[in-house]
This record gives structure tokens, C-alpha cells and sequence, in this order.
């Protein structure tokens, strides 16, 4: 089976954070189509685990207006070219303060490829030293806090933590 065939595409809204693209397309039965996406750049998530314990942040999410708990994550609008290794430890010590000793790439995920095209890698930080955040203004009210390894798969497995990018990430941090 072939993919289908993009016959046009335009931008059809953008700001600082995302592109909206619109492709008409052909069909493998040569039917048209029509499809919407979001471009975003890559992004980071980090499992920051040290003795026993996991670090997670609650934030308001715009979108299903609640606040969750997630893992640190997050993309550099403003740095696209910065090093993927420099985007995790930037958004660990950003959201949460913490310094890592060490980071490890645990894989390369996708948020929701059905709908945009960003990559979000997943790393695992140890070695963490505390520090002082330093959140944007998109992230006022973010709360860091510390939880013990258990407290973090009831969690999961209550769906308290309904992030999927989340559970996914702390499934590789679990099996790596």
C-alpha cells in the first residue's frame, strides 16, 4: 500500500509555538483529501529518579482545563538548533530546579503523530542537586514534588498521572 500522495499544502495559522498546516492529498484510490496538522519543534521529557524517588510537576493544561501531574517536559521555541541533551537539562533545572549529574536517552517518542509531527525524547536524570526554578510565564502555578517510586505506579495505575507521554516515558524509564 503506497501513502497518499500530498497535492498541496499551506500554512493556516502560526505563532511562536506551532505551525497549523492543511494538505490536500490524493488518495491510493486517487480520491482527494484533506488533512490538518501541527508543526512543533522537538521536545524533551525527563524521569528525574534519585534514591528511591521521583520528581513530577502539576500544571494547568489549557486544553482539558485541569491541572496534571507530569513529568518535566518541554520544547525550546527560541533555541531550535540547541542540543537535545541541553533541551533536557534546561527543562529539568527550569520546571524543577534540579541539576542531573547524569542523563540518560531512553528513547524517542512521539506526542500524538496522528495530529502533529513532535518528537519528544525521553531521559532519565540522576544524580540531582537542588536548585532554584526558573519557569516561564506559560508556567505560573507549576508545582514540583517528590514521590516515592510506589507512590508513582499507584499513580499510574489510578490514572492519576493521565499525561500518555508520561506513562510512556516512565514505562522506558522502567524497562531500561
Amino acid at each position: 500500500m503506497r501513502p497518499h500522495r500530498v497535492t498541496s499544502t499551506r500554512v493556516v495559522y502560526e505563532n511562536r509555538w506551532m505551525r497549523v498546516h492543511e494538505d490536500r492529498l490524493e488518495r491510493e484510490d486517487g480520491s482527494p483529501g484533506l488533512y490538518g496538522w501541527i508543526e512543533k519543534p522537538p521536545a524533551a521529557m525527563i524521569v528525574p529518579v534519585d534514591d528511591g524517588h521521583v520528581w513530577l510537576v502539576e500544571q494547568f493544561r489549557h486544553p482539558v482545563g485541569r491541572r496534571f501531574w507530569e513529568f518535566p517536559q518541554g520544547s525550546w521555541e527560541d533555541d531550535p538548533v540547541a542540543s537535545a541533551e541541553s533541551l533536557a537539562r534546561g527543562e529539568l533545572a527550569e520546571e524543577t530546579g534540579l541539576r542531573a549529574a547524569s542523563v540518560e536517552l531512553l528513547g524517542r517518542l512521539y506526542f500524538a503523530y496522528g495530529i502533529s509531527n513532535q518528537p519528544v525524547d525521553v531521559w532519565r536524570a540522576s544524580g540531582l542537586e537542588p536548585g532554584e526554578p526558573a519557569l516561564e510565564e506559560t508556567e505560573r502555578g507549576l508545582v514540583a514534588a517528590r514521590f516515592t517510586i510506589d507512590e508513582v505506579e499507584r499513580m499510574v495505575r489510578s490514572n492519576q498521572i493521565r499525561d500518555a507521554a508520561s506513562v510512556a516515558a516512565w514505562c522506558l524509564a522502567k524497562t531500561k
